[in-house]
């Protein structure tokens, strides 16, 4: 028998056994369902579009649905175009509204032709699940549609339906909410492996999306975590994101989208770099500013201010944790001012660019007074904006450094291993040293404190100064590479001091055997199990496989970021894993809408890795383990209310019900 005060409350939400053994029944068919689509992206960086784009899509799973009903059907075009529809139902309207002549009646034909998609993906739910999923207004007309029927009686009911949408003017927006509901329906759980922010233009339309999404999970990135360590006040985080977002002039999203003061930056970068052209940091200009446009020239000064800003900031706390190991990224230092050169590690380099202005040659990383008076703006503007610390709250409500899954486990950069396949130990505490999964577990507990209760952070140090090191130490898991060479590509033309070594992880991760010890390490079946794993992007190009570890290890960072696809020749992977078997999507670049109204998709490449021994059921899954215990639970309380051991309750109406009896008896006095 449970412990009877569990039961005791318990018994409030199921006052007796009827209602008890009705849970119990819904559970148990519940279990009997088929598993949901999980759905694995990586590596997002702030590409918002080509994003939602994949997202809207499934990765091509909408596509088969649609070429499964109507490939006898309709023609090539016409199933492409209700794939558009589906994709972007705003754009694929707007262009019908210039192209039909009969426009309503296009909206019929779409309206009838999505019911039959939707009602496809809607299979593996129950009618509650699918109703939840519906928007508040519109739901009762879609749910009437989603299970109509060919009886003859009601034929002209549900005619009637669509006809008056059409002559209410909600057939646009009917459209657009059922091609979302597909969207909805086709993915059930969705996982983003790691770095939301970044590169890309807006991170923040992403996690707009995300906070209204139905499902959704993160295992946090190296350039997710820099931007947790910024919304704590830290000053080496904040000038890091900065630089990163200046250097692809991402203006509308720091200032409009964040609230973020640049003001101050500039004008200090304008007036102590006025005569340095400062070449080496012009923009990259991947995408334009609609609100905010920064002239390239001041956006350069502007860069490199914050960059000098980074390696001060940085130095400070390198020097101030030497359990770090990172003094060979003190480089300030290492500046010959006569000669204009630098020692790199041994090696001395020629410095293209040697203005350092606010560099004290004697004490390098010292911040000036200037510097520091934009850095307290900069943290202000952090910490004061509403919509920066709330997307940072939801990747930690929401996020963990790794989740474990259905049998899978999802990381972004790597589990820290030696070249001999043994988990390599970090001790940042001075206390005691982790390793594999404890070193996991022991990281995601700390940056949790640093955030919300800095003074029980184990790791010595300000608040956001660990995550400086999991964005860029050496054994850092979300990094897992020797070094983050930022000043020598800013400072130094010779591209040999450019490189990164990668850990020894990423090249164990292509064998088997290290693979299987990393399950092995968390719990997990390598016979049934894998891993999925983000962060190095996948060059297609070059003939790079994302199928690691003899088919244990799937990489899917692919390239989504418009920054990398010169280097993959794709633009990124996905993982599905529904209830019949495991795939990979292999992504072409994103064409977003064109001024004459155009746009065009191009079907990912679909390869299924593993198919399934039988169907997968909700109760062979994570979901299906904690309902089979709501079961157990409700079927010990059903016996302590038959034991006696509880009072059953049937006085169990709603106050709806109260009050509509007070009215009836209020009625019949």
């Amino acid at each position: 028998m449970a412990d009877l005060k569990f039961l005791e409350l318990l018994s409030k939400e199921y006052p007796n056994v009827l209602a008890a053994s009705a849970e119990i029944t819904n559970l148990n068919a519940l279990l009997a369902l088929p598993k949901g689509t999980e759905y694995f992206l990586s590596d997002l960086h702030g590409e918002h579009g080509a994003f939602i784009h994949m997202l809207k899509s499934a990765s091509g799973t909408i596509k088969a649905k649609i070429d499964e009903h109507y490939g006898g059907i309709l023609g090539r075009q016409d199933r492409e175009e209700l794939a558009s529809l589906i994709y972007d139902a705003d754009a694929e309207i707007r262009r019908r509204k210039k192209s039909e002549k009969d426009f309503d009646s296009w909206c019929e034909t779409a309206i009838n032709r999505l019911i039959t998609i939707c009602k496809s993906v809607s299979t593996k739910y129950t009618r509650e699940k699918v109703r939840g999923r519906m928007p508040q207004y519109l739901g009762y007309a879609m749910d009437e549609l989603l299970h109509a029927d060919d009886e003859e009686n009601r034929a002209h009911y549900y005619h009637e339906i669509i006809a008056s949408l059409i002559h209410e003017g909600m057939a646009e927006l009917f459209i657009r909410e059922m091609a979302d509901l597909i969207s909805r329906l086709a993915v059930d759980q969705l996982h983003i492996i790691g770095d939301i922010f970044d590169r890309g233009a807006h991170p923040d339309y992403i996690m707009d999306y995300l906070m209204g999404y139905h499902d959704v999970d993160f295992q946090w990135g190296n350039h997710d975590i820099v931007w947790m360590g910024a919304a704590t006040g830290n000053w080496a985080c904040i000038a890091n994101i900065l630089r990163m977002n200046i250097s692809y002039n991402n203006f509308d999203m720091l200032e409009v989208g964040y609230g973020i003061n640049l003001r101050p930056l500039a004008s200090m970068a304008e007036n102590v770099y006025a005569n340095d052209r400062c070449l080496a940091f012009m923009p990259h200009l991947i995408d334009e500013n609609k609100y905010d446009p920064v002239d390239a020239k001041l956006a350069a000064k502007m860069h490199k201010a914050i960059a000098i800003i980074q390696f001060k900031a940085e130095g400070q706390i390198i020097k101030a944790h030497p359990e770090y190991k990172m003094e060979n990224r003190l480089l300030l230092d290492k500046i010959d001012w006569e000669k204009g050169t630098v020692n790199v590690e041994g090696t001395e380099y020629p410095l293209r660019d040697q203005n350092f202005p606010t560099v004290d040659p004697k004490d390098p990383y010292r911040l000036s007074a200037d510097e520091e008076a934009v850095m307290e703006s900069l943290e202000a503007s952090i910490l004061n904006s509403e919509k920066l610390q709330k997307h940072i709250r939801f990747l930690f409500s929401h996020g963990a450094l790794y989740k474990v899954c259905n049998g899978n486990i999802l990381y972004h950069g790597c589990i820290p291993m030696e070249e001999d396949g043994s988990f390599s130990e970090l001790n940042l505490d001075g206390k005691k040293s982790y390793s594999g999964k404890a070193l996991m577990d022991y990281l995601d507990t700390q940056v949790r404190k640093s955030f919300f209760t800095p003074k029980e952070c184990a790791v010595p140090g300000k608040p956001g100064d660990l995550m400086l090191y999991l964005w860029e130490g050496s054994d850092s898991p979300l990094f897992g590479k020797e070094k983050m060479t930022t000043f020598e590509r800013l400072f130094i033309e010779d591209k040999k001091s450019h490189k990164e070594p990668t850990r020894p992880y990423y090249r164990l991760r292509d064998r088997r055997e290290p693979c299987e010890k990393i399950l092995r390490e968390f719990g997990l079946d390598p016979s049934r199990s894998k891993i999925l794993n983000g962060h190095v992007p996948v060059k297609m190009k070059d003939g790079e496989s994302p199928i690691k570890g003899g088919g244990l290890l799937y990489v899917i960072d692919g390239g989504i970021s418009k920054a990398y696809q010169k280097q993959t020749g794709i633009a990124g992977y996905t993982f599905i894993f529904n209830s019949r078997f495991m795939a990979l999507a292999q992504h072409k670049p994103y064409t977003p809408l064109q001024p004459d109204g155009t746009q065009v998709f191009h079907s990912p490449e679909m390869m299924t890795v593993e198919t399934l021994p039988r169907r997968m059921l909700i109760i062979d899954t994570d979901l299906g383990k904690k309902l089979r215990q709501e079961v157990d639970d409700l079927s010990q309380l059903v016996d302590a209310y038959k034991r006696g051991l509880l009072k059953e309750n049937y006085d169990d109406r709603t106050k709806k019900q109260k009050v509509n009896d007070y009215w009836i008896r209020a009625y019949r006095m």
